[in-house]
């Protein structure tokens, strides 16, 4: 499921945006103890100087702008982002120190390379100690609240509002063939050839 929400978030933005399947991704590299390199990828990207369409740049950045406002970001650094860089997950209950210490050095890397790292969470399901962690590491933290009518926390509202995007619809279009779909898996997964 994770993987068909990161799959789903860049396609809205190409869709919706006009960016390339290239934009929409973000990478980076870092030297290991080997003398090796190791690329990373974050989930999904929106780099501003690829928008074509100017009203939406313009609700982008104004909403990178509040959002450093509401982390508390040094203005300075604020003024140099270029975009906005993804993790994406359906839900988080991870406690998994590893991957949440992995989280915040992707963070310090996205700023690093000029860009805003956000957190977007398809689902509610999230620790309230995760998100504060988060937060403090200054991640934008957005989550699958329905009716907060506010971007700055609900993914629903940052894509319908910012991006121009309506998830809420979209589900409420295809979820006959989601669950159509997930019953067969579940069948199949659980069927007594399986187990």
């Amino acid at each position: 499921i994770g993987i068909g929400c990161e799959a789903l978030l860049r396609r809205i933005l190409q869709d919706t945006l006009g960016l390339t399947a290239s934009d929409a991704r973000w990478s980076y590299t870092v030297p290991m103890m080997n003398g090796r390199a190791r690329t990373l990828t974050l989930d999904g990207r929106i780099p501003l100087d690829r928008m074509t369409d100017t009203a939406a740049h313009r609700r982008i950045h104004n909403w990178i702008e509040e959002a450093t406002r509401t982390l508390e970001i040094d203005p300075r650094i604020a003024r140099g982002l270029t975009g906005i860089v993804f993790e994406v997950r359906q839900g988080y209950k991870s406690k998994d120190p590893k991957r949440q210490n992995a989280d915040i050095a992707n963070a310090v890397s996205a700023y690093t390379s000029t860009y805003l790292p956000c957190v977007l969470v398809f689902s509610t399901q999230i620790d309230a100690d995760i998100l504060l962690r988060y937060r403090a590491e200054r991640w934008i933290m957005l989550t699958g609240i329905v009716g907060a009518n506010d971007p700055m926390i609900s993914t629903y509202d940052f894509l319908r509002e910012i991006i121009g995007y309506d998830l809420g619809a979209f589900f409420s279009r295809v979820s006959p063939l989601l669950r159509a779909e997930i019953d067969t898996t579940l069948k199949a997964l659980l069927s007594p050839g399986n187990q």
